[in-house]
């Protein structure tokens, strides 16, 4: 049996991570199986190693949600108590490395989430990957990509992308093709350079080995031997969504990212992905992944950021 000892800041923090009837308390005994005590301002932990480890674990998420939110609701315990339990599987996760890039920079899956959604990619043909920002969707699907035309699974690397704003207007930009939708297709640059670098990608490029492509113009083409991704889904029409799913040829994967919460869409009018995500459920070959804000990998803020709007939407919902 093993003992620690936590302190908490204040009596009410204490009855927050408690809850009412001392029901997160119960929880968090049901879900470590550790045995925790308040006494003289200090949570005691007592159990096997492993139990006190993740009860403490528990806690600590607790104290930080109490200090951001001010209040815990059996939300914050589950999301500690899940969080805490993916620990260990977490260590399991640092051992694969997916690729190092000329930086030197080893890319490895940071989060159950990720996990799961890099072996969807490498299991079916088609993965969805829905979530918010941050969460690696795009940046992950890129460095698939890269391993299979390294490993010549495939033959040519295609991204695309709705250029929701640009509309008719594209056309009557000046430059080349990939200057006109440089804008709108920067995040995806941003990634190729950083999986591949600077040289390389350009390379690359000039060969047509990549491909950058509106997704406008992929229509009528059918793509064999590729790895096509699909970036900004939330914002293609249900008929654009349709178009670029049945351009998939032989030997070829898709890969389609998107935040369902931020459809940049006329008033009115549905999203491809949402209809897709509505009516492709259950057929074999297709793989939909879901990431939350426990995979966001970027500053801790924009995990707080995602969270205080999940909060805001639920209660708008309610209402």
């Amino acid at each position: 049996m093993e003992e620690i000892r936590i302190p908490v800041e204040d009596q009410q923090a204490a009855m927050e991570i408690l809850g009412r009837f001392d029901e997160h308390l119960k929880a968090i005994e049901r879900a470590t199986g550790v045995q925790l005590l308040l006494r003289g301002g200090e949570f005691v932990l007592r159990g096997e190693p492993h139990q006190v480890r993740e009860g403490s674990e528990v806690l600590y998420r607790l104290k930080d949600a109490y200090r951001t939110y001010g209040s815990i609701t059996m939300r914050e315990v589950n999301q500690a108590i899940r969080a805490a339990k993916g620990a260990e599987k977490d260590k399991e996760l640092v051992d694969e490395i997916l690729l190092t890039t000329p930086r030197g920079k080893q890319v490895r899956p940071k989060t159950p989430g990720q996990k799961r959604y890099v072996d969807a990619i490498r299991r079916y043909d088609i993965t969805f990957a829905i979530g918010p920002a941050g969460t690696g969707k795009t940046y992950l699907a890129v460095v698939m990509a890269v391993i299979w035309l390294r490993q010549r699974r495939i033959s040519r690397i295609i991204l695309t992308r709705p250029a929701v704003e640009a509309g008719e207007k594209l056309g009557f930009l000046p430059g080349r093709l990939e200057e006109k939708v440089d804008p709108y297709l920067r995040p995806l640059y941003d990634s190729l350079y950083d999986v591949l670098g600077v040289e390389n990608t350009e390379r690359y490029l000039e060969r047509r080995i990549i491909e950058i492509a509106p997704l406008a113009y992929m229509r009528g083409r059918t793509l064999e031997d590729a790895f096509i991704i699909l970036d900004e889904a939330q914002n293609t029409t249900p008929e654009q969504m349709k178009m670029f799913l049945t351009r998939l040829g032989f030997g070829s994967k898709a890969v389609i990212t998107g935040d369902i919460t931020q459809i940049d869409l006329p008033r009115g009018q549905e999203s491809g992905l949402v209809v897709a995500q509505r009516i492709l459920q259950g057929i074999e070959g297709i793989s939909f992944q879901y990431l939350t804000g426990e995979d966001t990998i970027r500053h801790p803020l924009v995990m707080e950021i995602i969270r205080a709007y999940e909060r805001a939407e639920a209660e708008k919902a309610k209402e």
